[in-house]
């Protein structure tokens, strides 16, 4: 029996470019093929997202040009139709039987054509792309739709589209209609690209079932200025949302003889869990990945239960346990753990059978000894980063010698750190044992992303889950029985309702829950159920029938993976069949897309599999060079260095250099190529005891308070003396309170945390990113990458210099900046500071309580005494640089206090 993956973000991923005329691509050719509509088109209903994208061009020149039709979707979604109309002519795609493509596939690779149209690209998607050649003046439709089964993760669905037509579109529109009967309960939405200008383009409308979101920005918005005729429309576009639930059954909607049953009931407790982490400290560990692997199980230890039991096993060549048995997770022994964990260093080869053994035999060992409280969750969490070198290392062997240890007892998650390990060895690993496989993808937040999978199975709240329904009223019901429901996912059954059924659809969902049963009944009355289903704007025909077959197909291709050799044939055969009768591009199906004659063979799109995603992702924010003609010299150079070091190991003066190919590079990593003749360099030094009087350079202060209302509209705070975390500010009526980490040897914050105690959010800011959590959810953003979000009473922007700004009608606006002026850091800036309320507190929160300066002193008009609640700061009037403007900043004259 397999328990379902816990939800995760699931999302719709659009890039529609322009197109290609050759291996350049200036304006002018660019334009040569003009998108003059694209309408993207999503209904959601009942989660399940029918999306369609259609795209109109036309060839402004007068010579054969080629359009490439490019975008991303879900790697969880599937393609159902893809065509072309070309000249009116229609040019579909067919799905066919994957072993009856092959051989178009075949003889397209042969041809030495890009055929495989499908293929993965980052975390969450696959990349689609098709190109066909356009007459000049001709105009070319293409229309993509594909549907997937959103799933909660964390307490939200997640609907993501990716739009970046790279050039102007004259009629651009987005609509996404929502429809859900048990209620939206929550809403926001949130763009890489929207401004506080482009977001006159957004209107939201929402009801208590639906919701309608629309972007329609005309010519003139979408460009980034009068002067140019680029786009601002490039980026993401991400709507979030959950639904009404109560301590229940469940919600059975109903539609054209289908049914589908949503549980997640609200209000259970959590049940107490016994969890063993299995962490690979082998030398392919070593760097980057071994750290934030410390880093996250700190934190992971942090936020264990008092109820909970633990323990650690670290594995290389040879597996070691941190203690000898279980241990209660109190403070003193997650302190301990703590330590343990921050001394784990990769060295060695990788036992995996070794290490998963171990883990197997301290839970054995707890329950024969009686000490795993009856009705709790076991658990096995295995990160590693490669295959086995140690011990046994047939994939097969281990496989079987876990399953037979564990034998049904436990859960087992298996987490895959890059693309150097089997994850299709850690997939079947897992889902033979209860569990299921993530892979971590290397990156700046691999530590959030170990921390938000923890997050998803660190609060079970049932074991042993299964759905009943009259045996005489549905036939054909996909799963529904499951080890264990965990907290802010959501279990979905599915099924058929049979002929001459029953008015009322009732249904019993039975658990453990600690020491006790428990029993939840529902019920659906079928007329009306069906009658909810009717407005045909929000809805598409025979949806709940597509609903259910794919989840069929998913949950037939999840048992693939863990049956054996005699049962896999009759679950592809059926997987197979709905996946044709539906038009379903899965791993067994292919799309043929035919083509004009006289134009390339028919091109065959397939669905990848994760096993396969080996490539490496080029980091973003990678540094290009350009080169530039200078004369009959080249030269490049970027940054600045001493050039004194680095002529000498030009080999010496006097010759000319070599190659740009074979230079080496100069002190800042720059190749330099130049014809240079060097004959003799004087250099005249100072007079001996005497040096050149270099000014102190100007320098941003720690903090800039603005203070409406004050006869000083703004006070410079330099922070001398920190000693741990700070409270800056804290205000309860507001509901808001700030916290950082000064660096004194850095003079700069290490982080600042923003927490809005009533919308149970916080933003942490630290120089690499921006860190945002609610209910246990974490999202990541990169400095100056564009941000607009809204949520009920928050809104979030980040603009292109990399100022965040947090702000609602009736709150002090807080803005986080990493400054890359001098005294460059992370900043925090205050707006609206007039609203705090007279409880305001903290280390910068007492300078908006009651200030008394003191007049400027008699003998020197740049010093004064400030006084906050009773004690005395000495102000000086200093130069500072504005960090609030943008780098590098403007000088100021302040009033500057240390603290």
């Amino acid at each position: 029996m397999n328990t379902p993956a816990p939800a995760c973000a699931c999302g719709i991923v659009l890039v529609l470019l322009s197109l290609l005329t050759g291996p350049q691509t200036t304006t002018a050719q660019k334009n040569d093929i003009d998108i003059y509509s694209l309408i993207v088109d999503s209904k959601v209903s009942s989660r399940f997202a029918h999306t369609v994208i259609t795209s109109r061009v036309v060839n402004r020149a007068d010579t054969m040009q080629e359009a490439t039709f490019q975008m991303e979707l879900p790697k969880k979604a599937f393609i159902t139709n893809f065509s072309m109309i070309i000249d009116g002519v229609t040019y579909p795609g067919n799905i066919k039987e994957k072993a009856a493509a092959q051989q178009q596939y075949s003889e397209a690779v042969a041809r030495g054509e890009s055929a495989g149209l499908v293929k993965a690209t980052g975390r969450k998607m696959e990349q689609f792309q098709v190109s066909v050649s356009v007459a000049p003046a001709a105009k070319v439709t293409f229309e993509l739709v594909y549907e997937e089964l959103l799933k909660r993760h964390l307490g939200l669905y997640e609907l993501l589209l990716k739009v970046r037509p790279q050039q102007l579109v004259k009629h651009l529109q987005m609509d996404i209609h929502i429809f859900e009967p048990q209620g939206i309960s929550f809403l926001e939405t949130e763009s890489t690209f929207l401004t506080n200008e482009l977001a006159d383009a957004l209107t939201v409308s929402q009801n208590k079932t639906k919701a309608h979101i629309r972007f329609k920005p005309t010519l003139s918005q979408q460009q980034k200025s009068p002067e140019q005729q680029d786009t601002v429309v490039d980026g993401n576009f991400i709507i979030r949302y959950d639904v009404n639930r109560t301590l229940s059954g469940g919600s059975i909607q109903i539609e054209n003889g289908y049914f589908v049953h949503y549980f997640a009931p609200e209000g259970l407790p959590t049940i107490p869990k016994n969890v063993i982490f299995v962490i690979d400290k082998s030398g392919s560990m070593q760097g980057k990945k071994i750290q934030q692997t410390r880093e996250a199980l700190i934190k992971i230890l942090d936020d264990l239960s008092p109820k909970d039991q633990f323990n650690l096993v670290s594995f290389s060549g040879e597996a070691t346990q941190w203690m000898p048995s279980l241990m209660p997770a109190s403070a003193e022994n997650v302190e301990k753990a703590r330590s343990y964990a921050s001394g784990i260093w990769a060295q060695g080869g990788t036992n995996i059978n070794g290490a998963m053994l171990m883990a197997v035999q301290l839970l054995d060992k707890a329950n024969q000894e009686e000490l795993l409280p009856f009705g709790s969750v076991s658990l096995i969490i295995l990160l590693t980063d490669g295959d086995p070198t140690v011990g046994e290392t047939n994939p097969k062997n281990i496989q079987k010698n876990v399953q037979d240890a564990i034998d049904g007892q436990y859960s087992l998650f298996c987490l895959g750190f890059g693309f150097d390990v089997s994850y299709a060895f850690l997939e079947k690993l897992a889902l033979d044992n209860g569990g299921l496989a993530r892979r971590i993808y290397e990156d700046s937040d691999s530590a959030l992303q170990l921390q938000d999978f923890y997050q998803e199975v660190a609060n079970p709240l049932l074991t042993a889950v299964a759905f009943e329904y009259p045996s005489n009223t549905v036939e054909e019901v996909t799963q529904d029985n499951f080890q264990l429901l965990f907290k802010g996912s959501e279990m979905v059954v599915a099924g058929k309702l049979r002929d001459q059924g029953p008015d009322v659809l009732t249904a019993k969902v039975n658990g453990h829950l600690l020491m006790q049963n428990i029993t939840f009944q529902t019920e659906a009355k079928v007329a009306e159920q069906e009658k909810e289903f009717q407005s045909p704007k929000y809805i598409f025909h025979n949806f709940m029938e597509r609903l259910w077959a794919y989840l069929t197909i998913q949950q037939l291709l999840e048992k693939i993976v863990s049956a054996s050799d005699a049962e896999k044939q009759a679950l592809e055969t059926r997987a197979l069949g709905l996946s044709l009768n539906y038009s379903f591009v899965t791993p067994l199906t292919s799309m043929v897309i035919t083509k004009p004659e006289g134009q390339e063979e028919s091109q065959v799109a397939e669905k990848p599999v994760e096993n396969e995603n080996r490539h490496r992702d080029i980091p973003s924010g990678h540094a290009v060079l350009r080169s530039q003609a200078m004369g009959n010299r080249k030269f490049r150079k970027t940054g600045s260095g001493s050039a004194d070091s680095w002529l000498a190991n030009r080999g010496g003066f006097g010759r000319q250099g070599p190659s740009l190919e074979s230079a080496p590079a100069g002190p800042d990593g720059v190749f330099y190529d130049m014809d240079l003749r060097i004959t003799e360099i004087t250099m005249t030094a100072p007079p001996p005891g005497t040096s050149p009087a270099v000014p102190a350079p100007i320098q941003a202060p720690s903090v800039i308070l603005p203070l409406p209302g004050q006869s000083v509209d703004q006070l410079c705070v330099d922070i001398k003396h920190s000693q741990g975390p700070m409270n800056l500010l804290s205000d309860p009526d507001q509901g808001v309170e700030v916290t950082g980490q000064y660096e004194m040897e850095k003079a700069q914050f290490s982080w600042i945390e923003v927490t809005f105690k009533n919308l149970q959010l916080q933003v942490r800011a630290s120089p690499e990113h921006v860190v945002v959590t609610r209910n246990r959810r974490n999202s990541v953003y990169k400095w100056k990458e564009t941000l607009f979000s809204v949520m009920p009473g928050l809104k979030m922007t980040m603009d292109e210099a990399g100022l965040l700004l947090l702000s609602s009608p009736d709150r002090v606006t807080i803005g986080l900046l990493f400054w890359d002026g001098p005294g460059q850091g992370l900043r925090l800036l205050l707006r609206d500071t007039d609203r705090f309320s007279s409880h305001v507190s903290g280390t910068l929160g007492q300078f908006y309580q009651d200030l008394l300066w003191e007049p400027p002193a008699a003998d020197d008009d740049s010093k004064r005494t400030l006084s906050v609640q009773g004690h005395d700061h000495s102000a000086t009037r200093e130069l500072k640089l504005d960090y609030q403007e943008k780098a590098p900043g403007t000088e100021i004259s302040c009033w500057s206090v240390e603290l």
